[in-house]
């Protein structure tokens, strides 16, 4: 098969190799032969060496595509089921999956697979972006983090529900819970961002400000519920006008501590500031102690839109047939995979917002 691989932190490219085999199929895994995948900022930051994963290793983790074969523990899908990989895996035995009910922080089988080998190539061992590697034609996956869904939603609109747009979606509705008539603002307009407006306005915020440094992401903002946009030079001035004292909620979707101390700055005294991007590991957030207590503000993050992908996933497909949620509309551009590199040049230099790779 082809496959796209980093062969180590900081290479400029990726490389399409055509040799690429899957390991064998274990009996609690799901093989999956991809139909999209989208391609996602974190895989961005695996490449420039911001996000450590282990390497070699191919790259994606954001698909969809069609069950091709199970493992013998396997029940509740079969081969030619349509299914969305979810990215977060829970074990279902944790405290978090079930005392907390927080199974999106569950870490026990992530960790578990991550730094397995999902492939190999000329005999060596290749990891997988995320414990998946959906930017090759099939990938071999935990059950659990294969999602039902229905044979007629695209695989392109399917894909994107695997991480970006259930991170901002879910950041607003399961996260933050954000109120209808309130205010909000979302720093960084791509993928998740537009994902997090669309949340705004499906809980029915009356201001929602959208800000990014690409007057082409600003242009487009409106249309997937921003009530006002603007460069973050200017966000300073427009919070005043539109709230007086600060946005009810304010989220970071840039995954840079400059976004995220600016979406703290934007939040009114006792309103929330949710980080929904991932900054480099190096990168730092400065608050001053005083600040913490005279604001009062709630400072959180939102680690895969709190989902429960096993139940979001078909809510948030709800919503997308229903017109509610566009997420057609945020396929901004489609690659081969022997275009991949091309697809992160866009991604890096802000150009359109959501981009999917459709063939393998």
């Amino acid at each position: 098969m082809r496959a796209a691989v980093l062969n180590k932190a900081g290479d400029s490219l990726l490389e399409v190799r055509d040799d690429v085999e899957l390991v064998d199929l274990g009996p609690d895994e799901v093989r999956v032969r991809i139909g999209a995948s989208g391609i996602c900022h974190s895989d961005l930051s695996a490449i420039n060496g911001g996000l450590w994963i282990p390497t070699p290793a191919v790259m994606g983790h954001e698909g969809a595509g069609v069950v091709d074969a199970i493992g013998e523990n396997v029940t509740h899908v079969k081969p030619g089921d349509h299914v969305v990989i979810a990215v977060s895996v829970p074990c279902g035995e944790c405290r978090n999956c079930l005392e907390r009910k927080t199974p999106h922080l569950c870490g026990n089988l992530f960790f578990e697979v991550a730094g397995k080998p999902h492939f190999r190539s000329g005999g060596q061992p290749l990891a997988a972006m995320g414990a998946i590697g959906t930017f090759c034609g099939m990938v071999t996956i935990r059950k659990e983090s294969a999602i039902v869904v229905p044979d007629d939603v695209p695989f392109e609109v399917a894909a994107l529900l695997g991480c970006g747009v259930t991170s901002g979606l879910g950041a607003v509705l399961n996260t933050v819970q954000v109120t209808a008539g309130s205010s909000v603002v979302v720093i960084g307009l791509g993928g998740v961002g537009i994902a997090a407006l669309q949340g705004a306005r499906l809980a029915g915020a009356e201001v929602v400000l959208g800000v990014d440094t690409v007057e082409s992401r600003t242009a487009q903002a409106r249309q997937f519920g921003a009530t006002h946009t603007c460069a973050p030079e200017e966000l300073q001035d427009l919070t005043t006008k539109l709230t007086g004292d600060g946005f009810d909620y304010a989220f970071e979707a840039a995954g840079s501590a400059i976004a995220m101390r600016a979406a703290y700055d934007s939040a009114r005294r006792g309103g929330t500031a949710c980080v929904i991007g991932q900054a480099a590991e190096s990168e730092q957030l400065c608050l001053s102690a005083s600040e913490i207590y005279y604001n009062e503000k709630r400072l959180t993050g939102s680690y895969h839109g709190s989902a429960d992908f096993a139940s979001d996933i078909g809510r948030f497909i709800e919503y997308w047939r229903t017109g509610a949620l566009d997420l057609a509309g945020m396929i901004t551009h489609r690659f081969g995979l022997e275009d991949i590199n091309e697809g992160f040049r866009h991604m890096a230099g802000g150009v359109g917002i959501r981009s999917v790779v459709t063939s393998f």
